[in-house]
């Protein structure tokens, strides 16, 4: 039994029993993981694939279980080799975040910096993305901390660690109407063209939620990833805006005025997700310190161990 055995396992089972894919994304070819696929069978005399013709149509009983084992060994051995490369490294290696561009842009500027400044000699990598994205690459190995706000909680091999909150407000141009209202109703929202967050994005669920609850249609003539290209568009006269409140800077975004509007689409809470199970090294430690000054150490292992939830859930 060889560990790049049960990688292409595990791998064969993520990619939905579609071999060419699994043989793609591990850089091999389609007969090499068929062939060592074969050899674990008949090493370990059962089968884990059921077949049709040449398809894989199945996973069997037992099958299962040996995935769900493989799995467990396979972070295991990568918590070897991070143990390893912490010690004989010493404070160098490689971070990759994977985030938001709304995270990206506002908010770990600061972070990046003294995370930097501490530790010269990581190199960190920042990769974007859409929240299933994001969560897809820490899951896999190809990202270490994962920051969002959507979708996280909806990968059970993620562990999620709370980091702040925050609400939505309204960008409009200087002197449109919309500014006069006083409070700004989403009976009012309703009545002007919108431009907003991608449905996958920084809390849209929430004003889709809020504007079902209120049995409005809103008029969103314009959806993006990026408030900056929603400020641009508000800038040129096609709609409002609903943006992060974080995403909103009275001396950079001249023209424009915000109106908070948390109180309209309510809280939303931003999160680190983590593989399960990880060794975490030092220098991930700290960045996760610096970005959510309450998890400390001690809370982040009392998380990963199941233990003391209730004091590292709460903001």
């Amino acid at each position: 039994m060889k560990l790049q055995q049960l990688r292409y396992l595990v791998k064969v089972a993520q990619s939905d029993l579609n071999v060419s894919n699994a043989a793609e994304a591990l850089y091999t070819s389609q007969p090499g993981i068929s062939k060592q696929i074969r050899q674990l069978e008949d090493e370990l005399g059962v089968v884990i694939f059921e077949r049709g013709g040449k398809r894989l149509t199945g996973i069997t009983e037992p099958g299962k279980r040996v995935i769900e084992i493989a799995g467990r060994i396979l972070s295991e051995a990568d918590n070897i080799r991070r143990i390893g490369e912490e010690f004989s490294e010493g404070d160098s290696g490689r971070l990759v975040i994977a985030t938001t561009h709304t995270q990206a842009r506002y908010v770990l500027p600061a972070v990046v910096k003294k995370f930097v400044e501490r530790h010269p000699n990581v190199h960190l990598s920042m990769r974007q993305g859409s929240p299933p994205q994001i969560a897809e690459w820490t899951v896999e190995g190809e990202a270490d901390i994962a920051i969002a706000t959507e979708s996280l909680d909806r990968y059970p091999q993620l562990l999620m660690l709370p980091c702040y909150q925050w609400g939505h407000c309204v960008v409009a141009p200087d002197g449109h109407p919309a500014l006069h209202e006083n409070p700004l109703s989403l009976f009012a929202l309703a009545r002007w063209p919108l431009i907003t967050y991608d449905a996958a994005f920084t809390g849209r669920s929430l004003i889709d939620r809020a504007f079902e609850r209120a049995r409005l249609l809103p008029n969103i003539v314009l959806s993006a990833i990026d408030a900056d290209v929603i400020k641009t568009y508000v800038n040129l006269g096609l709609g409002l805006g609903i943006i992060a409140r974080m995403a909103y800077d009275p001396t950079r975004d001249t023209g424009l005025k915000a109106i908070d509007v948390t109180d309209l689409f309510g809280i939303n809470t931003t999160r680190i997700g983590l593989r399960r199970g990880i060794y975490l090294r030092g220098y991930e430690y700290d960045f996760i310190m610096l970005f959510a000054p309450h998890l400390t150490r001690k809370a982040i292992d009392m998380a990963m161990s199941g233990a003391g939830e209730n004091d590292v859930y709460q903001l």
